[in-house]
């Protein structure tokens, strides 16, 4: 599902699961800053965050990626849950000693759990937290009702929610038969996703293979993919509002003001119940930004070093 299984390292949880995992940059032990990084939907700890090499090596940072349940060469979890996946960070980190304290990055579906550990990891553990490209739960209370009552994307997640819940096998069917054309991506295939700016990263990236119509027919990826569609965007027992974010926090978002997947205006609603985050914002900056080059650099001196780039940094009015 993703992995390059043959060389994958894996650590066993308590409930007897492995998780799969890569790391990357500087050795642990010779490391100034610790980052791990949350993968998205469709995604592995094969993917690619591309900062540049010389700054990985010059400001001293270990990077660690693991396959979530059920992704790549790491085991499912029949029982996942927001905070199944945050136990899973929490007890990833222990196994390998990150700690005492380390840094997360949450890429677009993968911040759900990144959101979770800001919830329910002790502050004292992590030093800070990116959100790149992040998603928004509808169902959170703090969102204006008058700007998502006619957002189409909340209403195909909530049919999705409720035809993965009572009707699997349906949605199984219909995804593979009527929703891809092709062996091409589900999301490589219709545009409506994305802006000219990721059309031209998946030129030159291999894209989403694991929601081609070949990977989508084995039915462990599917149900896969439908337990984490259904942690994402089902019922929370908190929302970003309620978190307890000071400067000390060290809490940045990212994303693209082309953002066809996730409206830049609902991040900004984030921001006016939670003013000390940094928010960073690409001006023709589509969903895949985490893929532009440059993006990665500057994640890094943000959320390490506390640089900003005034290009990244918008004039907010907060009556979005």
């Amino acid at each position: 599902m993703g992995d390059s299984c043959e060389n994958s390292n894996r650590v066993k949880l308590r409930d007897g699961r492995f998780l799969a995992y890569r790391e990357s940059g500087v050795p642990k032990e010779e490391a100034k800053y610790k980052i791990i990084l949350v993968h998205g939907f469709g995604s592995s700890k094969d993917m690619n965050f591309s900062a540049s090499k010389e700054l990985i090596q010059e400001l001293g940072v270990y990077l660690l990626f693991s396959s979530r349940s059920g992704y790549g060469d790491s085991d499912a979890n029949t029982k996942r849950s927001l905070k199944s996946e945050v136990d899973d960070i929490a007890e990833l980190a222990d196994h390998l000693e990150i700690g005492p304290k380390f840094y997360l990055i949450g890429i677009s579906m993968g911040s759900y759990p990144t959101w979770g550990c800001l919830k329910h990891i002790p502050h004292r553990q992590l030093s800070g937290v990116a959100f790149v490209a992040p998603v928004v739960n509808y169902r959170w209370p703090s969102l204006p009702k008058k700007l998502i009552k006619k957002d189409y994307r909340r209403g195909i997640i909530r049919w999705c929610l409720r035809i993965s819940r009572f009707a699997p096998g349906l949605l199984h069917w219909w995804v593979v038969q009527k929703v891809i054309p092709s062996n091409s991506s589900v999301l490589e295939s219709n545009p409506v996703y994305f802006n000219s700016h990721d059309v031209e990263v998946l030129k030159r990236t291999t894209g989403f293979p694991m929601l081609t119509k070949d990977k989508l027919r084995e039915r462990n990826v599917f149900d896969t993919l439908r337990d984490d569609f259904m942690a994402c965007f089902g019922q929370w027992d908190f929302e970003p509002a309620d978190l307890n974010i000071t400067q000390e926090s060290s809490v940045h978002i990212w994303h693209g003001k082309e953002d066809k997947v996730v409206p830049f205006q609902l991040q900004r609603c984030i921001l006016q119940k939670q003013p000390l985050i940094n928010y960073h914002e690409i001006p023709q900056g589509g969903h895949l930004i985490v893929h532009y080059d440059g993006t990665c650099d500057a994640i890094l001196r943000s959320l390490l070093l506390g640089e900003e780039h005034k290009m990244y940094k918008p004039v907010l009015q907060l009556n979005v």
